[in-house]
């Protein structure tokens, strides 16, 4: 894949809405190398509002002026899905590597099609799923490989929420549950991250079955996913997802279970998690994070590009998460 010569990322931002305030795009301006130096929004008084406020010299309306701007050599997409596919063509034909947010696409499909499309004009792809480089993940990951709670039996997930979810971020209309923009309902928002940060863990899933519905009809999407999967080493999970729940019931919460002990988390939550095994004490283990909880994963594509370090979240990584979307929710009840 093609490299960036000039040893300077500069980037162009689609779609700079409640995402780039703090999460993201602030970090590319702190990273050595980096910097901002274009982004777009079809609001045009939000952009230049955007761009004062961060102190940022050109703006646009239209998405195709941005990713022709000369001097913007990579594009960060952060808009909502269903304009990923789109705006990821556009970006690759015109030579610029791509960032894009989570999900990746609406489908498995459209996310086939963006591979495709930066693998024919040779420009890398990556995906926002940040949690592959937060410290608590990554010392998660270092316990499970070293055996520390034996051989992974299985991995249970549980998320349940109120109607309005405490875990979706504000925006300016919720497309989160509109299946046309956003693929699903708030299961493909927060799913997501959980099914990647476990395909981060240990691999790919490579069977998956699921059932969904929609029992609280407050709107279009489904509200509710159960399923099964099998990952390529044999651990074997399942999930239950819930986003009308009562609010006492609410709970976001990962166990994985080893033949000697388990780890517990919570994907949403502070950088902590517990390890019990069996015969010692139970172990706490806490982890600051960034204020910019995107920058760990935005220096590794930085690094990537200069040829100095690798990114863990790729396109092809990326792909399959939406792939096990895909199957949980293809068999729909009610």
């Amino acid at each position: 894949m093609k490299k960036i010569a000039d040893n300077e990322i500069r980037w162009g931002v689609l779609g700079v809405g409640n995402v780039c305030e703090v999460k993201s795009a602030p970090a590319m301006q702190l990273i050595p190398n980096s910097k901002i130096v274009a982004v777009m929004r079809r609001n045009g008084e939000k952009v230049k509002d955007y761009a004062s406020r961060h102190q940022i010299s050109k703006w646009y309306t239209h998405a195709q002026e941005l990713i022709n701007d000369p001097e913007v050599n990579a594009i960060y997409i952060a808009t909502p899905p269903n304009v990923h596919l789109e705006l990821c063509t556009l970006a690759a034909k015109a030579g610029k590597p791509v960032y894009v947010e989570k999900p990746m696409a609406r489908t498995f499909s459209e996310c086939q099609k963006m591979i495709e499309i930066c693998e024919q004009y040779n420009v890398p792809l990556y995906v926002a799923y940040y949690r592959r480089r937060l410290p608590h993940f990554m010392k998660i990951k270092e316990l499970i490989d070293s055996d520390a709670i034996g051989s992974v039996r299985t991995v249970h997930i549980d998320l349940k929420q109120a109607l309005l979810p405490g875990l979706v971020a504000g925006s300016d209309e919720n497309w989160r549950i509109d299946p046309e923009i956003a693929g699903g309902g708030y299961f493909f928002d927060l799913a997501s991250h959980q099914l990647d940060l476990l395909d981060f863990f240990f691999g790919p899933i490579t069977q998956a079955s699921g059932y969904c519905s929609n029992q609280g009809k407050a709107y279009r999407a489904e509200d509710i996913v159960v399923g099964n999967f099998v990952f390529e080493n044999g651990v074997l999970g399942t999930g239950n997802w819930c986003f009308t729940s009562a609010e006492i019931a609410t709970i976001d919460q990962i166990i994985i279970y080893g033949n000697k002990g388990k780890i517990s988390f919570e994907t949403f939550g502070k950088g902590e998690f517990l390890m019990e095994v069996d015969g010692k004490k139970t172990e706490r283990f806490s982890f600051e994070l960034p204020k910019h909880i995107q920058q760990p994963l935005i220096e590794t594509i930085i690094g990537d590009l200069l040829g100095t370090d690798n990114c863990p979240s790729t396109g092809v990584s990326g792909a399959r998460t939406n792939w096990v979307m895909d199957e949980l929710t293809k068999r729909r009840i009610g």
